[in-house]
């Protein structure tokens, strides 16, 4: 029982260590355009919105609008 515990006690690092994972190989073909400071701030703004829409749009259909 007691190894039981300790296996499922990693999880969670193993879920974050995942996570951090993707999200580093999703970025790291942008790192390239962020040298210049016209393609940084256009990258900056699409993730932004990009994010904004996101959360927009979840909020809509999870019926969490606060209009």
């Amino acid at each position: 029982m007691r190894d039981l515990l300790e296996n499922i006690s990693r999880f969670p690092k193993f879920f974050i260590l995942i996570i951090l994972g993707v999200f580093a190989n999703l970025l790291k073909p942008l790192s390239p355009l962020m040298q210049r400071p016209v393609t940084a701030i256009a990258v900056v703004g699409l993730l932004v919105a990009g994010l904004t829409f996101l959360t927009l749009t979840l909020q809509a259909m999870l019926g969490r609008t606060q209009v």
